[in-house]
């Protein structure tokens, strides 16, 4: 009995231990939650944190560390202002601007670490600064959200990159100019439906693509007026009832105006859809001029050839030498519309004001920004280096029937209605199909046969040379006009 009492006993003893280990385990993990909650900044309601891979399924440092000299900037800015308006004593606002600017510092020698724990560039940034110097830093944030924080850092990002896009735009342009200059008498076939159609200068052909660049150019610098506004100080979505100037950190930022509505400064993308539309259509040009790069160069074309370092080869034909840079700008085109869908399908169905949905802004335009900047410096480079087979442009250009306009053109002007001269000429065209020749091999007898109209003179008419130099309307190939064409261009570019 006593035996089985002391048995009873220790089972007690045993399972009052193992409540004890349970509960403290319990407590334990309770307290490991609690305290990570509070590195957290937000975490002061949570009791309960979140499993590793859920905070990296939410976190956007991986990306928006992009965003880091921007963010520094516009706390930089913040805090300047808070000190103007007497929110923070000057003290507090010299110890965060001091230690703002020596993470600014690290951040150019890429020697910040970021963490997820953090989510994203601007809790990463704060902790630094709290864990540099003090609590002090947790004052940084007063009348300021990560709402208004992160739509002004991409304004900030927008206004710097874009600039970026427009110079690259215009030293590509430069290039297409000067091989433009170089190839003005130089007579290609022009087509349409992918047919011969009428013979060109090639600079006239060149001089297409400078255009489209041009109002690339144009819509992506418009684009900055709407980028130009400063959403800082909306807040979360209502503004602040700290006593904040929001046109002080507008003109620290150097933005030439502020969002009226606070909701719509902390919602709007607008910006970045224009950015992304903007780019999506200069790579839909690139993606044309691509097109033709890669056709010109092809054997059944020659009429250029690309230079070694913009071409690679076949790891198994040797004597292959594929144009892959300009099949990448044409694949990568696909991308940069799939950013802009993306984007606005995310926008379309978040209600006023931020939403989680909306931190999808960012990678596709980063993703953009990167894309289009290398395009452009791989299609300047191109061309730049590309030889034009000017001798095999000639060939082409008497080997077709491009000149039958020309023909027509003539009958029209010795009194025949135009229609009438189509027919003609088309007659004399399948004349020629069927004995494999062109229009300038026929005799004069047998022009003669379909119209007495048709004189000496008329082979002089057809050759491509003069077919060209005739076209003299503005805007047209005719050489004088191209270089006219060329000329202004030069002016846009002043």
């Amino acid at each position: 009995m006593l035996v089985l009492k002391i048995m009873s006993l220790g089972r007690g003893v045993s399972r009052a231990l193992r409540l004890l280990r349970y509960s403290y385990a319990w407590k334990t993990n309770l307290d490991k939650d609690r305290w990570k909650q509070m590195t957290k900044l937000w975490g002061g309601r949570f009791q309960k944190s979140a499993e590793s891979w859920v905070d990296e399924f939410g976190a956007s440092i991986g990306f928006d560390q992009q965003l880091v000299m921007e963010d520094i900037e516009g706390s930089l800015a913040h805090v300047t202002m808070l000190g103007a308006q007497g929110i923070l004593p000057q003290e507090d606002v010299e110890k965060i601007k001091w230690g703002l600017n020596e993470l600014r510092k690290k951040a150019e020698k890429g020697e910040l670490e970021y963490k997820v724990e953090n989510e994203d560039i601007h809790l990463n940034i704060e902790k630094m600064l709290i864990d540099l110097i003090g609590p002090v830093g947790g004052k940084l944030h007063t009348g300021r959200s990560r709402n208004d924080q992160v739509a002004t850092d991409m304004h900030l990002f927008l206004k710097k990159r874009v600039k970026e896009v427009v110079e690259l735009i215009e030293a590509f342009q430069k290039t297409i100019l000067e091989k433009a200059e170089q190839h003005i008498e130089t007579i290609a076939p022009g087509y349409t439906h992918m047919q011969r159609a009428q013979p060109i200068s090639f600079a006239h052909h060149l001089m297409a693509y400078f255009w489209m660049l041009e109002r690339d150019k144009e819509r992506f610098n418009q684009s900055l007026e709407r980028i130009d506004i400063s959403p800082l100080g909306a807040g979360a979505m209502a503004g602040t009832t700290f006593p904040i100037d929001r046109e002080m950190t507008a003109g620290l930022l150097g933005f030439s105006k502020i969002y009226e509505n606070s909701m719509d400064a902390v919602s709007d993308r607008d910006f970045i859809v224009e950015f992304l539309a903007n780019s999506a259509l200069l790579m839909t040009h690139l993606s044309r001029f691509a097109e033709e790069i890669i056709i010109w160069s092809t054997d059944e074309f020659k009429f250029i050839e690309l230079d070694d370092s913009f071409s690679t080869g076949s790891s198994i034909m040797p004597q292959k030498k594929n144009p892959d840079m300009a099949e990448l700008i044409r694949g990568k085109t696909g991308r940069v519309y799939g950013n802009l869908i993306g984007l606005l399908t995310v926008l379309k169905g978040t209600p006023l004001t931020y939403n989680k949905d909306m931190q999808e802004d960012k990678e596709g335009m980063f993703d953009t920004l990167q894309t289009i900047l290398g395009s452009l410096k791989i299609f300047e480079g191109m061309v730049r280096t590309m030889t034009v087979n000017t001798k095999r442009l000639n060939e082409a250009v008497h080997s077709d029937f491009s000149n039958a306009t020309e023909l027509a053109d003539y009958l029209a002007t010795k009194g025949m209605p135009f229609r009438k001269a189509h027919e003609v000429t088309g007659k004399l065209v399948f004349k020629c199909i069927q004995k494999g020749i062109y229009l300038k091999d026929l005799t004069l007898e047998e022009m003669k046969e379909e119209s007495e109209l048709i004189d000496e003179d008329v082979y002089e008419v057809l050759k491509p040379e003069a077919a060209v130099a005739r076209r003299l309307s503005q805007g047209g190939t005719g050489f004088e006009q191209v270089r006219k064409q060329i000329e202004k261009a030069k002016e846009c570019l002043k």
